[in-house]
């Protein structure tokens, strides 16, 4: 798997409680095109699917489940975040050591913020191992034995 150090969200993450991914995108701003009055309208969603590679790193111990939401804002603080996609719960029996979180390829249509992150949301105690690695890649390996 080839990743870009400049699409990684996350690499080795330790997630011992609600966080944020450790790197956000900056996916920059809109350019005019030449010959026309008004900046580009950015639509993310719009266009090629986007494979997003989430996988488990260490074994997590202690919660009940793990959510992760794609997050995007004006703002690179993220002051008022707007959620586009997340996972569903995952299991804590899922989530070992070499696991891939299924998450969908396509951002919704209409997503025009100019920073996106991961938010790693958890139910449950908080836990005192796992870890995780997450990037934008140009394909997932999916032949997994």
């Amino acid at each position: 798997m080839i990743i870009d150090s400049t699409l990684l969200f996350s690499d080795g993450q330790a997630i011992t409680a609600d966080a944020a991914s450790t790197n956000v995108i900056d996916l920059g701003a809109p350019g005019t095109p030449a010959g026309h009055l008004g900046a580009l309208v950015r639509d993310v969603g719009k266009g090629e699917e986007i494979p997003l590679l989430i996988t488990v790193t260490e074994t997590f111990n202690n919660l009940t489940s793990l959510q992760i939401l794609i997050q995007t804002d004006d703002n690179p603080s993220f002051s008022s975040a707007t959620t586009v996609a997340e996972t569903p719960a995952i299991a804590l029996a899922s989530l070992v050591a070499g696991y891939q979180v299924p998450f969908p390829n396509v951002l919704a249509e209409g997503v025009k913020e100019r920073y996106v992150r991961l938010y790693y949301d958890i139910t449950g105690t908080a836990p005192t191992t796992g870890k995780v690695t997450a990037a934008v890649v140009a394909d997932r390996q999916t032949n997994r034995r």
